[in-house]
This record gives C-alpha cells, sequence and structure tokens, in this order.
C-alpha cells in the first residue's frame, strides 16, 4: 500500500534544500508511436519521486521559504475523454490523494507560473532534459522579467533541481527497498521460468516470452529494459535484442531480464546451458565469473569505494584469462596494459532503482564515492570470448554474465535476488525441466 506521506517528506526535503525559490518538475510526455498509437505511457522518475502521480500532463511546482507549498496541475475530470482513455483523477481528487497543498488544470499552467515565479531568489528545474520545456520556462522568466519596472524581480539563480533529487533518490527509504524487493522476486521467477522452458531447437523469442508472460502475471506493468536472450555468440553482443535466433545444442544462452514494479526496476542476468549441462570450456568460464561476482559482492559494503567492487572483480577475471590463455603475462601488466578489456569491457554495476541505471554520481570531486547504507547497485562481471586469432578455439563464443541487484546494508550487502538458481548444480537441476 502506497503511503503518500512518503512523497510529502520527499518534497519537504527537497523545499529544506532549496531553503527559498520555486521548482518546476514536469512528467513525462506521451509520445507517438504510430498513427493514432500511442508508446505505454510511463512516468517521469523525478516527478514520481515526489508526488506518487502517474498520470501524463502533469506538473509539480514546489515553492520554498517561510510557507512552502506543493502544487499540482493535471488533467481536468471529464468523462467523455475517461471512455475512451480510462480514469483521471482531475485537480479536486488529486489534491486529496496525493496529498498537495492545492492542485489546478494542467491549461491554467500558462497563466500561473509567471505569477509564481514572480519575486523568487533561485528557479529549479532540469535544464536540457527537454527543449519544449527549456523554451517554455524561459518563456515564463522572460515574462516575469517584462514586470521588472513595476517592482517585480526575477529569480536571478538558475538551479539544476536533479542534483539535489539525485542524491536524495540514492540511498532508499522502506517503501522503496519494498518495492525493489518485491520486482526481484518477481524476476526470480521468471529467470527460473525460463531456465525451466529452455532446450534445443527454440527459439530465443520463446524464451523472451517466458519471461515477460511471469512478469505480467505477478503483476509487473512493464520490462525494466527489454530482454536480452542471447544464444551461443549472441552472447558476446552486449546489448543484443534481436532475440530472433535458434538454441543449439552445446551453447550457452544469457538472459538479461528485470521487471518493473510501480516504476521500480529489478536487472537479473543469468547464463546456462541450453541442454542443461556445462561443457568443460564453460564451466571455465562460467567458475571464473562466478568467482569475479563473490569477490565484487565482498567488496560491497559501507564505506567502501563505488569502484572496489570493480576492483575485485578484474582482478579475479584478469587471473583466470591469464590461466586459461586469453591473456599473457604477470596480473599486473594484463591489469596496468588493459588487455582484459577485450574480454571484460564493461564496468561491474550500476545505481538501481527507479531508472534501472539510476540517479546519482560515481564521483565526488573527481573521487570515486564511498557506498553507503541503503544504496542499491548491480553486481555483474561478465567474459565475452569471440572467435578471433590468438584466442584458444575451445573458449570461441562463450560469453557468460552474472548478475545481482544488492542493497549496501550497515555491515556489508544483501543480494535482494538471491532466489534466483546460480550455481552450477541448481542451474544443471533446472534446465529444461518444465
Amino acid at each position: 500500500m502506497t503511503d503518500i506521506n512518503v512523497y510529502a517528506r520527499r518534497r519537504a526535503a527537497l523545499l529544506a534544500e532549496m531553503q527559498s525559490g520555486i521548482a518546476i518538475v514536469p512528467t513525462a510526455p506521451e509520445r507517438v508511436r504510430n498513427r493514432d498509437s500511442e508508446y505505454l505511457y510511463r512516468f517521469d522518475s523525478y516527478f514520481y519521486y515526489l508526488c506518487g502521480f502517474q498520470e501524463p500532463q502533469a506538473v509539480l511546482v514546489l515553492i520554498a521559504g517561510a510557507q512552502p507549498q506543493s502544487l499540482l496541475f493535471c488533467r481536468e475530470k471529464n468523462l467523455e475523454r475517461e471512455t475512451w482513455d480510462g480514469f483521471r483523477f482531475g485537480p479536486d481528487a488529486a489534491r486529496e490523494a496525493f496529498g498537495v497543498d492545492a492542485a489546478y488544470p494542467i491549461g491554467q499552467l500558462d497563466e500561473k507560473l509567471p505569477a509564481l515565479m514572480a519575486n523568487q531568489a533561485a528557479l529549479y528545474y532540469a535544464p536540457g532534459m527537454d527543449a519544449d520545456w527549456d523554451a517554455r520556462i524561459m518563456r515564463w522568466l522572460n515574462q516575469v522579467r517584462a514586470q521588472s519596472r513595476t517592482g517585480v524581480s526575477a529569480p536571478q539563480r538558475i538551479h539544476d533541481v536533479r542534483a539535489a533529487l539525485d542524491e536524495m533518490r540514492l540511498v532508499k527509504d522502506a517503501q522503496e527497498l519494498a518495492l525493489m524487493r518485491r520486482a526481484a522476486g518477481i524476476s526470480a521467477k521468471a529467470h527460473e521460468r525460463a531456465m525451466r522452458a529452455t532446450r534445443p531447437g527454440r527459439m530465443e523469442y520463446e524464451i523472451e516470452a517466458e519471461l515477460l508472460y511471469e512478469f505480467r502475471r505477478s503483476g509487473a506493468q512493464f520490462p525494466a529494459y527489454w530482454p536480452i536472450v542471447a544464444g551461443g555468440a549472441n552472447a558476446c553482443v552486449l546489448h543484443y535484442s534481436d532475440n530472433k535466433a535458434r538454441l543449439e545444442d552445446g551453447e550457452l544462452l544469457l538472459i538479461d531480464a528485470g521487471c518493473e514494479l510501480d516504476g521500480y526496476a529489478s536487472d537479473i542476468t543469468r547464463t546456462f546451458p541450453v541442454n542443461g549441462k556445462f561443457s568443460g570450456a564453460q564451466k571455465d568460464i562460467y567458475e571464473l565469473v562466478l568467482a569475479a561476482q563473490t569477490a565484487a559482492i565482498a567488496a560491497t559494503r559501507p564505506g567502501a569505494a563505488w569502484d572496489a567492487p570493480h576492483e575485485a572483480a578484474v582482478r579475479v577475471l584478469a587471473q583466470g584469462m591469464i590461466d586459461f590463455g586469453l591473456c599473457q603475462g604477470s596480473l599486473d601488466q594484463v591489469l596496468e596494459s588493459g588487455d582484459y578489456k577485450r574480454f571484460y569491457m564493461h564496468r561491474t554495476g550500476h545505481w538501481l532503482g527507479l531508472d534501472v541505471h539510476d540517479a546519482g554520481e560515481y564521483k565526488l570531486e573527481g573521487k570515486w564515492r564511498p557506498l553507503a547504507a541503503g544504496m542499491t547497485l548491480t553486481v555483474e562481471p561478465g567474459c565475452y570470448i569471440r572467435a578471433a586469432a590468438g584466442v584458444p578455439e575451445a573458449y570461441w563464443n562463450i560469453g557468460v554474465r552474472i548478475e545481482d541487484d544488492a542493497l549496501v546494508t550497515e555491515n556489508g550487502c544483501e543480494l535482494i535476488t538471491a532466489a534466483t538458481p546460480k550455481s552450477i548444480a541448481d542451474i544443471e537441476a533446472l534446465v529444461g525441466k518444465d
């Protein structure tokens, strides 16, 4: 059950950070997919974080100072349009349901905003996010400036509201963590379902369908991103999305998929043999990536630098690449030259939350920021070996990634996706067993 007081506390925190001034936070626009058809609507994450309102054509306005205010502009109640498009709150019901101080029809935005901006010391919004909004806000600002001879002053400072919100969003509250755990549980079931459904001769898109079915039947509204279902050499393509190849006996299948539940993302990757049994070379690389993930998880703890899990994973991966003849030289030489990047070219994680690559800086004043309890991130090392001269043929076209979602705790981290099968024994017991 959503607690609207959570949103009120977030707004209060932002207003306190602002101290004075006005913030304008619009939600996302609707997007046309093709003639007379729009993409399924998804709200803007910053807007939703502050008020929980999910309808399009809405703007949140916050006014800081001695008497802080939260104002919502949204679509009017319209029974005819509801016949076509579904329920809409309207300003009166929205004010009560979402706990804002006042709500107005979105059609009054151009009329009211110049007056609300007048005599404010600072303006907070997201410059550069949308050209139309940049132009609209500048138009309001110029309308206020045009009143200067009447004693009205315009905001003298413009701040990017995302800077403050990014810091707030980095540490998740109890409501967010409850949603993320539920999303993780749904995604774990979907990956298990996909493993059970996999066998030689099936198509990648058939396995994709199993994932999407489990997401939706469990209440998730969307995939958090389009699933990667990559068999054989396709697993060496990091952002593979065609999902149309036949799954062949003796190949691995890499699945990177997670659902979005009430705005919050999960993000899981598992890799397993299409026929249910790892070959020797596949087992070598899988165990190497699993060891790298174990090292990265151990390095994910409060006070550790953001980069510590990545560095821990890279050392394990690079040594394994030397052991398997993929790289030559000492560990220090391979790390210094970056030769390992031929087979591991991405970072070991990213922030996770309302966005699958969530808000928040990774460095502060040029240094990797320290992790803190309440932060959520992925831990996802991998190894991708394309067919190439000088690469042992036994490892050609093996691509492995293992990804879990981690919550930094007071003493270390909790894998909220730990229910997703990962050990070789558990995987081999599941694949093809539906």
